[in-house]
Protein backbone atom coordinates (compact mmCIF):
# COMPACT_ATOMS: atom_id res chain seq x y z
CA UNK A 1 0.00 0.00 0.00
CA UNK A 2 1.35 3.42 -0.92
CA UNK A 3 1.84 5.93 1.87
CA UNK A 4 1.91 9.68 1.15
CA UNK A 5 5.01 11.83 1.38
CA UNK A 6 4.60 14.32 4.24
CA UNK A 7 6.90 17.27 4.88
CA UNK A 8 6.77 20.68 6.53
CA UNK A 9 6.90 23.80 4.36
CA UNK A 10 5.82 27.41 4.97
CA UNK A 11 4.08 26.70 8.24
CA UNK A 12 2.09 23.67 7.10
CA UNK A 13 2.43 19.94 6.52
CA UNK A 14 2.41 19.21 2.79
CA UNK A 15 1.14 15.87 1.48
CA UNK A 16 2.28 14.40 -1.84
CA UNK A 17 0.50 11.42 -3.38
CA UNK A 18 0.84 11.66 -7.17
CA UNK A 19 4.38 12.84 -7.91
CA UNK A 20 6.71 10.37 -9.62
CA UNK A 21 9.37 8.97 -7.24
CA UNK A 22 12.01 10.63 -9.41
CA UNK A 23 10.46 14.10 -9.33
CA UNK A 24 13.05 16.55 -8.00
CA UNK A 25 12.42 18.90 -5.11
CA UNK A 26 13.06 21.80 -7.49
CA UNK A 27 10.33 20.57 -9.82
CA UNK A 28 7.93 20.14 -6.90
CA UNK A 29 8.66 23.64 -5.62
CA UNK A 30 8.19 25.37 -8.94
CA UNK A 31 5.54 23.25 -10.66
CA UNK A 32 3.38 21.96 -7.80
CA UNK A 33 3.83 24.52 -5.01
CA UNK A 34 4.27 27.45 -7.42
CA UNK A 35 7.13 28.85 -5.38
CA UNK A 36 9.43 30.10 -8.11
CA UNK A 37 12.06 31.95 -6.09
CA UNK A 38 14.26 28.85 -6.34
CA UNK A 39 15.82 28.76 -9.81
CA UNK A 40 17.05 26.07 -12.17
CA UNK A 41 20.44 26.74 -13.68
CA UNK A 42 22.50 23.62 -14.42
CA UNK A 43 20.17 20.86 -13.14
CA UNK A 44 23.22 18.89 -12.02
CA UNK A 45 24.19 20.33 -8.64
CA UNK A 46 26.95 22.64 -9.90
CA UNK A 47 25.66 26.22 -10.04
CA UNK A 48 23.71 26.54 -6.78
CA UNK A 49 20.81 28.59 -8.17
CA UNK A 50 18.46 25.93 -6.78
CA UNK A 51 19.90 25.87 -3.24
CA UNK A 52 17.42 25.21 -0.44
CA UNK A 53 17.84 24.24 3.21
CA UNK A 54 16.49 20.93 4.53
CA UNK A 55 15.68 20.45 8.21
CA UNK A 56 15.67 16.91 9.59
CA UNK A 57 15.10 15.47 13.03
CA UNK A 58 18.07 13.46 14.27
CA UNK A 59 17.92 10.38 16.45
CA UNK A 60 18.79 12.64 19.39
CA UNK A 61 15.71 14.78 18.77
CA UNK A 62 17.76 17.74 17.55
CA UNK A 63 17.09 19.48 14.24
CA UNK A 64 19.85 19.50 11.64
CA UNK A 65 19.74 22.20 8.95
CA UNK A 66 21.68 21.67 5.74
CA UNK A 67 21.92 23.54 2.45
CA UNK A 68 21.49 21.20 -0.54
CA UNK A 69 20.88 21.37 -4.29
CA UNK A 70 17.16 20.88 -4.88
CA UNK A 71 17.70 20.15 -8.59
CA UNK A 72 19.10 16.68 -7.88
CA UNK A 73 17.27 15.77 -4.67
CA UNK A 74 14.14 13.66 -5.12
CA UNK A 75 10.80 14.73 -3.63
CA UNK A 76 10.14 11.48 -1.68
CA UNK A 77 13.33 12.04 0.33
CA UNK A 78 11.52 14.98 2.00
CA UNK A 79 9.28 12.63 3.96
CA UNK A 80 9.45 13.57 7.65
CA UNK A 81 11.62 16.62 6.99
CA UNK A 82 11.22 20.38 6.59
CA UNK A 83 11.91 22.34 3.42
CA UNK A 84 13.01 25.97 3.40
CA UNK A 85 13.28 28.08 0.26
CA UNK A 86 14.02 31.76 -0.24
CA UNK A 87 10.31 32.55 0.29
CA UNK A 88 10.70 31.54 3.95
CA UNK A 89 13.18 34.22 4.93
CA UNK A 90 10.80 37.19 5.08
CA UNK A 91 10.17 38.11 8.72
CA UNK A 92 6.66 38.11 10.27
CA UNK A 93 6.65 41.92 10.26
CA UNK A 94 7.49 42.00 6.57
CA UNK A 95 11.14 43.01 6.94
CA UNK A 96 14.03 41.26 5.27
CA UNK A 97 16.15 38.66 7.00
CA UNK A 98 19.66 39.93 7.86
CA UNK A 99 21.06 37.77 5.06
CA UNK A 100 18.79 39.47 2.54
CA UNK A 101 19.34 42.92 4.05
CA UNK A 102 23.10 42.45 3.84
CA UNK A 103 22.81 41.51 0.16
CA UNK A 104 20.84 44.71 -0.45
CA UNK A 105 23.23 46.96 1.46
CA UNK A 106 26.33 45.45 -0.16
CA UNK A 107 24.83 45.39 -3.66
CA UNK A 108 25.25 41.62 -3.83
CA UNK A 109 22.55 41.07 -6.44
CA UNK A 110 23.30 41.80 -10.09
CA UNK A 111 21.10 40.11 -12.71
CA UNK A 112 19.45 38.38 -9.72
CA UNK A 113 19.06 34.90 -11.16
CA UNK A 114 21.61 33.29 -8.84
CA UNK A 115 20.72 35.51 -5.87
CA UNK A 116 18.15 33.19 -4.17
CA UNK A 117 20.72 30.38 -4.16
CA UNK A 118 23.40 32.61 -2.66
CA UNK A 119 20.93 33.82 -0.05
CA UNK A 120 20.06 30.27 0.99
CA UNK A 121 23.72 29.24 1.19
CA UNK A 122 24.42 32.31 3.32
CA UNK A 123 21.41 31.48 5.48
CA UNK A 124 22.86 28.00 5.98
CA UNK A 125 26.08 29.62 7.22
CA UNK A 126 24.07 32.08 9.35
CA UNK A 127 22.37 29.13 11.06
CA UNK A 128 25.74 27.57 11.82
CA UNK A 129 26.90 30.79 13.46
CA UNK A 130 23.94 30.81 15.88
CA UNK A 131 25.03 30.32 19.44
CA UNK A 132 28.56 31.51 18.70
CA UNK A 133 30.05 34.85 19.61
CA UNK A 134 27.74 37.29 17.83
CA UNK A 135 30.62 39.64 17.16
CA UNK A 136 32.78 36.97 15.55
CA UNK A 137 33.14 37.66 11.85
CA UNK A 138 33.27 34.56 9.65
CA UNK A 139 36.65 33.89 8.13
CA UNK A 140 37.20 34.12 4.39
CA UNK A 141 37.74 30.36 4.34
CA UNK A 142 34.35 29.79 5.99
CA UNK A 143 32.66 32.15 3.54
CA UNK A 144 34.32 30.56 0.53
CA UNK A 145 33.34 27.10 1.76
CA UNK A 146 29.72 28.11 2.33
CA UNK A 147 29.54 29.63 -1.17
CA UNK A 148 31.62 26.95 -2.92
CA UNK A 149 28.54 25.56 -4.66
CA UNK A 150 27.19 28.87 -5.96
CA UNK A 151 28.15 30.44 -9.28
CA UNK A 152 27.56 34.08 -10.20
CA UNK A 153 27.62 34.40 -13.97
CA UNK A 154 27.95 38.18 -13.60
CA UNK A 155 31.25 37.54 -11.71
CA UNK A 156 30.05 39.62 -8.78
CA UNK A 157 31.55 37.67 -5.88
CA UNK A 158 33.16 40.57 -4.02
CA UNK A 159 29.90 42.24 -2.90
CA UNK A 160 28.45 38.84 -2.00
CA UNK A 161 31.45 38.15 0.22
CA UNK A 162 30.96 41.61 1.73
CA UNK A 163 27.35 40.64 2.47
CA UNK A 164 28.52 37.45 4.18
CA UNK A 165 30.51 39.61 6.59
CA UNK A 166 27.83 42.28 6.95
CA UNK A 167 24.95 39.93 7.83
CA UNK A 168 26.46 39.15 11.24
CA UNK A 169 26.64 42.85 12.10
CA UNK A 170 22.88 43.35 11.71
CA UNK A 171 20.41 42.64 14.53
CA UNK A 172 20.26 38.88 14.92
CA UNK A 173 17.27 36.77 13.94
CA UNK A 174 17.38 33.41 15.69
CA UNK A 175 15.79 30.31 14.24
CA UNK A 176 13.44 28.39 16.56
CA UNK A 177 14.72 24.83 16.22
CA UNK A 178 12.63 23.58 19.14
CA UNK A 179 9.42 24.69 17.43
CA UNK A 180 10.49 22.96 14.22
CA UNK A 181 11.33 19.79 16.13
CA UNK A 182 7.80 19.81 17.54
CA UNK A 183 6.37 20.07 14.02
CA UNK A 184 8.56 17.26 12.69
CA UNK A 185 8.09 14.79 15.54
CA UNK A 186 4.58 13.63 14.44
CA UNK A 187 5.88 13.08 10.89
CA UNK A 188 8.47 10.48 11.91
CA UNK A 189 7.70 6.88 10.98
CA UNK A 190 8.47 3.83 13.09
CA UNK A 191 8.75 1.34 10.24
CA UNK A 192 9.54 1.20 6.55
CA UNK A 193 7.36 3.39 4.35
CA UNK A 194 6.46 2.63 0.75
CA UNK A 195 5.44 5.34 -1.69
CA UNK A 196 4.20 4.34 -5.14
CA UNK A 197 3.29 6.49 -8.13
CA UNK A 198 3.82 6.60 -11.89
CA UNK A 199 4.49 2.86 -12.02
CA UNK A 200 7.41 2.82 -9.58
CA UNK A 201 7.89 2.49 -5.82
CA UNK A 202 10.10 4.28 -3.33
CA UNK A 203 11.00 2.19 -0.27
CA UNK A 204 12.31 3.93 2.85
CA UNK A 205 13.41 1.39 5.49
CA UNK A 206 14.15 2.52 9.04
CA UNK A 207 16.33 -0.33 10.29
CA UNK A 208 19.17 -2.45 8.92
CA UNK A 209 16.97 -5.54 9.06
CA UNK A 210 14.29 -3.82 6.99
CA UNK A 211 16.94 -2.71 4.52
CA UNK A 212 18.35 -6.24 4.22
CA UNK A 213 14.87 -7.66 3.61
CA UNK A 214 13.78 -5.14 0.99
CA UNK A 215 17.15 -5.37 -0.74
CA UNK A 216 16.82 -9.15 -0.91
CA UNK A 217 13.27 -8.83 -2.24
CA UNK A 218 14.22 -6.12 -4.74
CA UNK A 219 17.82 -6.84 -5.81
CA UNK A 220 17.40 -4.82 -9.00
CA UNK A 221 16.08 -1.71 -7.25
CA UNK A 222 18.36 1.32 -7.26
CA UNK A 223 19.94 2.15 -3.89
CA UNK A 224 19.62 5.87 -3.20
CA UNK A 225 21.71 7.68 -0.59
CA UNK A 226 22.70 11.29 -1.29
CA UNK A 227 21.40 11.45 -4.88
CA UNK A 228 24.44 13.44 -5.99
CA UNK A 229 25.03 10.94 -8.79
CA UNK A 230 21.63 9.33 -9.25
CA UNK A 231 20.01 12.75 -9.48
CA UNK A 232 21.95 13.32 -12.70
CA UNK A 233 20.68 10.02 -14.10
CA UNK A 234 17.25 11.66 -13.89
CA UNK A 235 18.00 15.24 -14.94
CA UNK A 236 20.71 14.65 -17.56
CA UNK A 237 20.37 11.08 -18.79
CA UNK A 238 16.57 11.00 -18.56
CA UNK A 239 16.74 7.44 -17.25
CA UNK A 240 13.76 5.49 -15.97
CA UNK A 241 15.03 4.18 -12.65
CA UNK A 242 12.19 1.88 -11.62
CA UNK A 243 12.00 1.07 -7.92
CA UNK A 244 14.20 2.94 -5.44
CA UNK A 245 15.42 1.97 -1.97
CA UNK A 246 16.32 5.02 0.12
CA UNK A 247 19.00 4.69 2.80
CA UNK A 248 18.54 8.14 4.33
CA UNK A 249 16.22 7.06 7.16
CA UNK A 250 18.32 4.13 8.45
CA UNK A 251 19.82 5.56 11.64
CA UNK A 252 22.18 2.60 12.03
CA UNK A 253 23.96 3.71 8.84
CA UNK A 254 24.52 7.23 10.18
CA UNK A 255 26.86 6.34 13.04
CA UNK A 256 30.54 7.26 13.41
CA UNK A 257 32.36 5.13 15.97
CA UNK A 258 35.90 4.06 16.87
CA UNK A 259 37.05 0.56 17.68
CA UNK A 260 40.16 -1.58 17.21
CA UNK A 261 42.22 1.33 15.90
CA UNK A 262 39.66 2.15 13.20
CA UNK A 263 37.12 4.88 12.56
CA UNK A 264 33.89 3.21 11.42
CA UNK A 265 31.89 5.44 9.08
CA UNK A 266 28.34 4.23 8.42
CA UNK A 267 27.30 4.24 4.78
CA UNK A 268 24.65 6.88 5.50
CA UNK A 269 27.08 9.40 7.02
CA UNK A 270 27.31 12.46 4.80
CA UNK A 271 30.57 13.39 3.14
CA UNK A 272 30.78 16.56 5.24
CA UNK A 273 30.36 14.62 8.49
CA UNK A 274 32.71 11.84 7.37
CA UNK A 275 35.48 14.21 6.35
CA UNK A 276 35.05 16.14 9.59
CA UNK A 277 35.38 12.95 11.64
CA UNK A 278 38.42 11.64 9.77
CA UNK A 279 40.16 15.00 9.35
CA UNK A 280 40.04 15.40 13.13
CA UNK A 281 42.74 12.71 13.18
CA UNK A 282 44.50 13.81 9.97
CA UNK A 283 44.06 17.62 10.07
CA UNK A 284 47.03 18.75 7.97
CA UNK A 285 46.77 15.82 5.57
CA UNK A 286 43.05 15.97 4.76
CA UNK A 287 42.11 19.63 5.22
CA UNK A 288 42.76 20.58 1.61
CA UNK A 289 40.97 17.52 0.24
CA UNK A 290 37.99 18.17 2.51
CA UNK A 291 37.72 21.75 1.30
CA UNK A 292 38.17 20.83 -2.36
CA UNK A 293 35.87 17.80 -2.44
CA UNK A 294 32.87 19.10 -4.41
CA UNK A 295 30.85 21.88 -2.73
CA UNK A 296 29.27 22.13 0.70
CA UNK A 297 25.71 21.40 -0.59
CA UNK A 298 27.02 18.28 -2.32
CA UNK A 299 28.92 17.19 0.79
CA UNK A 300 25.81 17.88 2.88
CA UNK A 301 23.83 15.40 0.75
CA UNK A 302 26.28 12.83 -0.60
CA UNK A 303 27.65 10.05 1.58
CA UNK A 304 31.09 8.48 1.88
CA UNK A 305 29.48 5.05 1.58
CA UNK A 306 27.81 6.09 -1.67
CA UNK A 307 31.11 7.48 -2.95
CA UNK A 308 32.79 4.15 -2.21
CA UNK A 309 29.94 2.07 -3.66
CA UNK A 310 29.99 4.16 -6.83
CA UNK A 311 33.71 3.46 -7.23
CA UNK A 312 34.36 6.12 -9.86
CA UNK A 313 37.95 6.02 -11.17
CA UNK A 314 38.06 9.80 -10.68
CA UNK A 315 36.51 9.84 -7.20
CA UNK A 316 38.67 11.77 -4.75
CA UNK A 317 37.96 9.72 -1.61
CA UNK A 318 39.13 6.31 -2.73
CA UNK A 319 42.87 7.00 -3.31
CA UNK A 320 43.52 8.28 0.20
CA UNK A 321 41.23 5.69 1.77
CA UNK A 322 43.11 2.92 -0.04
CA UNK A 323 46.50 4.41 0.87
CA UNK A 324 45.52 4.45 4.54
CA UNK A 325 44.42 0.81 4.35
CA UNK A 326 40.66 1.38 4.66
CA UNK A 327 38.30 -1.57 4.61
CA UNK A 328 34.70 -1.85 3.48
CA UNK A 329 31.92 -3.76 5.25
CA UNK A 330 29.27 -5.27 2.97
CA UNK A 331 25.89 -6.48 4.21
CA UNK A 332 23.37 -8.81 2.63
CA UNK A 333 20.91 -11.55 3.47
CA UNK A 334 23.82 -13.92 4.16
CA UNK A 335 25.30 -11.53 6.73
CA UNK A 336 28.33 -9.26 6.80
CA UNK A 337 31.66 -9.58 5.06
CA UNK A 338 34.66 -7.28 5.12
CA UNK A 339 37.46 -6.69 2.64
CA UNK A 340 40.23 -4.27 1.81
CA UNK A 341 38.74 -1.37 -0.10
CA UNK A 342 40.97 -1.85 -3.14
CA UNK A 343 39.68 -5.43 -3.47
CA UNK A 344 36.13 -4.14 -3.98
CA UNK A 345 36.96 -2.79 -7.43
CA UNK A 346 37.30 -5.42 -10.15
CA UNK A 347 37.15 -3.18 -13.22
CA UNK A 348 35.42 -0.10 -14.56
CA UNK A 349 32.06 0.06 -12.75
CA UNK A 350 32.53 -3.58 -11.69
CA UNK A 351 32.60 -4.43 -8.00
CA UNK A 352 32.91 -7.55 -5.88
CA UNK A 353 29.35 -7.30 -4.59
CA UNK A 354 26.79 -10.07 -4.69
CA UNK A 355 23.13 -9.57 -5.58
CA UNK A 356 21.33 -8.03 -2.63
CA UNK A 357 24.48 -6.69 -0.97
CA UNK A 358 25.09 -3.08 -0.04
CA UNK A 359 27.87 -1.08 1.59
CA UNK A 360 27.22 -0.93 5.33
CA UNK A 361 30.32 0.92 6.52
CA UNK A 362 33.80 2.10 5.65
CA UNK A 363 36.57 1.44 8.20
CA UNK A 364 39.45 3.93 8.23
CA UNK A 365 42.64 3.27 10.24
CA UNK A 366 43.61 5.78 12.89
CA UNK A 367 47.09 7.35 12.54
CA UNK A 368 50.00 4.97 13.15
CA UNK A 369 53.41 5.89 14.48
CA UNK A 370 55.99 6.37 11.77
CA UNK A 371 53.50 6.58 8.89
CA UNK A 372 53.87 9.61 6.62
CA UNK A 373 50.60 10.31 4.79
CA UNK A 374 49.62 12.87 2.16
CA UNK A 375 46.95 13.21 -0.49
CA UNK A 376 46.98 15.65 -3.40
CA UNK A 377 44.41 16.76 -5.94
CA UNK A 378 45.24 18.27 -9.33
CA UNK A 379 42.40 19.96 -11.19
CA UNK A 380 41.87 22.98 -13.41
CA UNK A 381 40.02 24.84 -10.65
CA UNK A 382 40.61 24.88 -6.90
CA UNK A 383 36.91 24.53 -6.07
CA UNK A 384 34.18 22.37 -7.52
CA UNK A 385 36.19 20.48 -10.12
CA UNK A 386 36.88 16.86 -11.00
CA UNK A 387 40.47 15.74 -10.59
CA UNK A 388 42.79 15.11 -13.48
CA UNK A 389 44.97 13.21 -11.02
CA UNK A 390 44.35 12.39 -7.37
CA UNK A 391 47.30 10.89 -5.49
CA UNK A 392 47.72 9.41 -2.02
CA UNK A 393 50.86 8.17 -0.32
CA UNK A 394 51.24 6.42 3.04
CA UNK A 395 54.76 5.26 3.87
CA UNK A 396 55.93 3.82 7.15
CA UNK A 397 59.51 4.95 7.53
CA UNK A 398 61.81 3.29 10.07
CA UNK A 399 64.78 5.60 10.58
CA UNK A 400 65.50 6.46 6.97
CA UNK A 401 64.29 3.19 5.44
CA UNK A 402 60.86 2.56 3.89
CA UNK A 403 59.39 -0.26 5.94
CA UNK A 404 56.00 -0.24 4.22
CA UNK A 405 54.55 1.64 1.25
CA UNK A 406 50.97 2.15 0.12
CA UNK A 407 50.39 4.32 -2.93
CA UNK A 408 47.06 4.85 -4.74
CA UNK A 409 45.91 7.06 -7.59
CA UNK A 410 42.63 8.16 -9.07
CA UNK A 411 42.36 9.24 -12.70
CA UNK A 412 45.20 6.94 -13.75
CA UNK A 413 43.28 3.70 -14.43
CA UNK A 414 39.79 2.27 -14.87
CA UNK A 415 39.48 1.99 -11.09
CA UNK A 416 41.09 3.63 -8.07
CA UNK A 417 44.30 1.58 -8.09
CA UNK A 418 47.37 0.88 -5.98
CA UNK A 419 50.85 1.19 -7.47
CA UNK A 420 51.88 -2.37 -6.60
CA UNK A 421 55.20 -2.45 -8.46
CA UNK A 422 56.24 0.95 -7.15
CA UNK A 423 55.36 -0.10 -3.61
CA UNK A 424 57.48 -3.23 -3.98
CA UNK A 425 60.41 -1.20 -5.26
CA UNK A 426 60.23 1.18 -2.29
CA UNK A 427 59.97 -1.46 0.43
CA UNK A 428 63.25 -1.85 2.31
CA UNK A 429 64.98 0.98 0.45
CA UNK A 430 66.38 4.18 1.93
CA UNK A 431 63.99 7.14 1.65
CA UNK A 432 66.41 9.00 -0.61
CA UNK A 433 66.34 10.96 -3.84
CA UNK A 434 67.80 8.04 -5.77
CA UNK A 435 65.04 5.76 -4.49
CA UNK A 436 62.39 8.31 -5.39
CA UNK A 437 63.81 8.67 -8.91
CA UNK A 438 63.56 4.91 -9.40
CA UNK A 439 60.02 4.87 -7.95
CA UNK A 440 58.92 7.68 -10.27
CA UNK A 441 60.09 5.68 -13.26
CA UNK A 442 58.35 2.57 -11.95
CA UNK A 443 54.97 4.36 -11.90
CA UNK A 444 54.97 4.00 -15.68
CA UNK A 445 54.83 0.21 -15.15
CA UNK A 446 51.87 0.50 -12.79
CA UNK A 447 49.69 2.83 -14.85
CA UNK A 448 48.78 3.53 -18.47
CA UNK A 449 46.52 6.58 -18.12
CA UNK A 450 44.12 7.73 -20.82
CA UNK A 451 43.77 11.14 -22.43
CA UNK A 452 40.45 12.96 -22.08
CA UNK A 453 39.03 16.46 -21.70
CA UNK A 454 40.69 16.89 -18.30
CA UNK A 455 44.25 15.92 -19.15
CA UNK A 456 46.44 14.03 -21.57
CA UNK A 457 47.99 10.69 -20.68
CA UNK A 458 51.43 12.34 -20.75
CA UNK A 459 50.35 15.05 -18.32
CA UNK A 460 48.81 12.53 -15.97
CA UNK A 461 51.95 10.41 -15.84
CA UNK A 462 54.28 13.36 -15.36
CA UNK A 463 51.98 14.84 -12.70
CA UNK A 464 51.79 11.53 -10.84
CA UNK A 465 55.57 11.23 -10.84
CA UNK A 466 56.04 14.80 -9.69
CA UNK A 467 53.54 14.32 -6.87
CA UNK A 468 55.64 11.43 -5.62
CA UNK A 469 58.68 13.72 -5.63
CA UNK A 470 56.68 16.39 -3.80
CA UNK A 471 55.76 13.81 -1.18
CA UNK A 472 59.46 13.02 -0.72
CA UNK A 473 60.33 16.72 -0.37
CA UNK A 474 57.74 17.05 2.37
CA UNK A 475 58.66 13.92 4.32
CA UNK A 476 62.44 13.49 3.94
CA UNK A 477 64.69 13.89 6.96
CA UNK A 478 65.94 17.42 7.69
CA UNK A 479 63.09 18.75 5.59
CA UNK A 480 63.29 22.57 5.34
CA UNK A 481 59.62 22.66 4.33
CA UNK A 482 57.65 21.57 7.36
CA UNK A 483 54.45 19.75 6.44
CA UNK A 484 52.30 22.18 8.38
CA UNK A 485 53.77 25.08 6.43
CA UNK A 486 53.20 23.35 3.10
CA UNK A 487 49.56 22.71 3.93
CA UNK A 488 48.83 25.82 5.97
CA UNK A 489 46.92 27.46 3.13
CA UNK A 490 44.34 24.67 3.23
CA UNK A 491 43.73 24.29 6.96
CA UNK A 492 40.05 24.97 7.57
CA UNK A 493 39.25 27.76 10.00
Amino acid sequence: MSEPIRFYYQGAVRVVTQAAPTQTILQHLREDLHCTGTKEGCAEGDCGACTVVIGSLGADGQVEMKAVNSCIQLTPTLDGKALFSVEDLEQPNGTLHPVQQAMVECHGSQCGFCTPGFVMSLWGMYLKQEGRDATREPTRCQIDDALSGNLCRCTGYRPIIDAARRMGELPAVNFDRAALAAQLAPLQRGAMATYSAAGASFYAPRTLDELVRIRADKPDAVLLAGSTDIGLWVTKQMRELGDLIYLGHVDALKQVTQQDGMIDIGAGVTLEEAYEAIAAHYPAELSAMWQRFASLPIRNAGTLGGNVANGSPIGDSMPWLIALGARVVLRGAAGEREMALEDLYLGYQKKDMQAGEFVQAVRVPLPRAGVQFRTYKLAKRFDQDISAVCAAFALRIDGDVVAEARIAFGGMAATPKRAAQTEALLAGQPWSEATVDAAMAMLAQDYAPLSDMRASSEYRMKAAQNLLRRFWFETRQHNPLAADAVNAFAVRA
